[in-house]
């Protein structure tokens, strides 16, 4: 396995790293449309910064959700066999065929909300062959390396998962689609969120480990065992700050988005990289990006360190009963739309939302003004 050295990786690529700033030309234009309709100023509270923020990141008065998708990364992990989930690995790949089959909550969900599922083999310890619905990103054959031995990834990888992340969303851009959600599938992938999670924000360790698939209390004392462990092996851990430092870092300091990739190449699995790849251009793109739970904000750490403008474009569908999601969720001053006590994964929260964010375009859209409807104002 390559080394993990910092000075192995000096720079981002640009495609990856540089996310424009959203654009605030029309926020007085948007908010005076807002309070313009007939309501009580305020009156449809979170809606109404839910309109403002999909029309500043359009760019428009009349904003609108265009072909909605979901994509979800699947993934297996090298440490998934130590016991850090109460399933077997095999699941990953039979949830796949669940997913290819119409069969999983994703599925439903999707369904019901009008969008279309993309599901991204990022390196799944099984053969699926060429696939209708299935898109082919497999990094490796049998998923990341075991990080309870060393690197679960090189950053040749890892970069590798990224751009094929970034290729799958510009592929998507090109359609037409300007809203995206994020799932993921992966036995053990809530280890590797853990991991991430207490690297990239310094989070306590032991608050940021939950029981996952469902682990007992055996279990649970288990897995922060072996993840405490996987913290203590490392030799070269990248200090990370603020994220304000990935733009005013000085010369001959690591970059923090840069050091952010030696701590996803460490601990992170294939679909977790792919999706941040995603994100990031997503963001680029000038799509409204749905975040799901606690291992997809894992991802959207990574790039956040590595373009923290990211955050403007994104909408935090809902807070996980994972443990450790909230704590992501207050360090990232990100504001759930929901709070269900869920905690399956697979983009079900970005699919509950994505009703919402319809709502608050149509709002702004189709409800009438205080002066079209001749209603006197207060």
């Amino acid at each position: 396995m390559p080394s993990s050295h910092l000075s192995d990786l000096a720079e981002l690529p640009h495609d990856l790293s540089h996310v424009a700033p959203l654009n605030r030309a029309l926020a007085a234009a948007l908010k005076a449309k807002i309070d313009g309709k007939t309501k009580p100023l305020g009156a449809l509270g979170r809606l109404e910064n839910l309109a403002l923020q999909i029309g500043l990141i359009q760019h428009t008065l009349a904003p609108c959700i265009v072909q909605p998708h979901i994509l979800v990364a699947a993934g297996d992990h090298g440490a998934a066999k130590a016991g850090v989930s109460a399933y077997p690995q095999e699941v990953t790949w039979q949830m796949v065929e669940n997913f290819l089959a119409g069969g999983a909550a994703i599925n439903v969900l999707a369904r019901q909300v009008n969008a279309q599922l993309l599901i991204a083999d990022a390196g799944v310890a099984h053969d699926f062959g060429p696939r209708a619905g299935l898109i082919d990103a497999k990094i490796g054959a049998g998923g990341t390396a075991n990080y309870l031995a060393g690197p679960a990834m090189s950053l040749a990888q890892c970069m590798d998962a990224m751009q094929r992340g970034a290729a799958i969303v510009r592929d998507l851009a090109a359609t037409g689609c300007n809203t995206l959600g994020f799932g993921e599938m992966g036995i053990g992938n809530t280890a590797s969120a853990s991991l991430l999670t207490h690297c990239l924000t310094g989070l306590p360790l032991a608050e940021v480990i939950g029981r996952g698939t469902g682990l007992d209390d055996a279990g649970l004392t288990h897995k922060r065992a072996l993840l405490a462990q996987a913290i203590a092996i490392w030799p070269q851990r990248p200090a990370l700050g603020s994220l304000a430092e990935r733009s005013n870092h000085e010369d001959g300091e690591a970059d923090p988005g840069v050091a952010a990739l030696h701590i996803l190449a460490r601990f992170g699995g294939f679909e977790i990289t792919l999706l941040s790849g995603a994100m990031l251009a997503a963001a680029k793109a000038g799509m409204v990006l749905v975040i799901d739970g606690f291992i997809v904000t894992s991802a959207l750490l990574v790039a956040a360190k590595i373009a923290p403008e990211i955050l403007d474009y994104c909408v935090f569908s809902h807070c996980s009963n994972e443990a450790g999601h909230r704590l992501q969720l207050a360090w990232l001053n990100g504001e759930p739309l929901l709070d269900l006590g869920m905690r399956l994964g697979e983009g079900t929260g970005a699919a509950l939302a994505l009703p919402l964010l319809n709502a608050a375009c149509a709002f702004l859209n189709e409800m009438a003004s205080f002066d079209s409807a001749g209603v006197s104002r207060a």
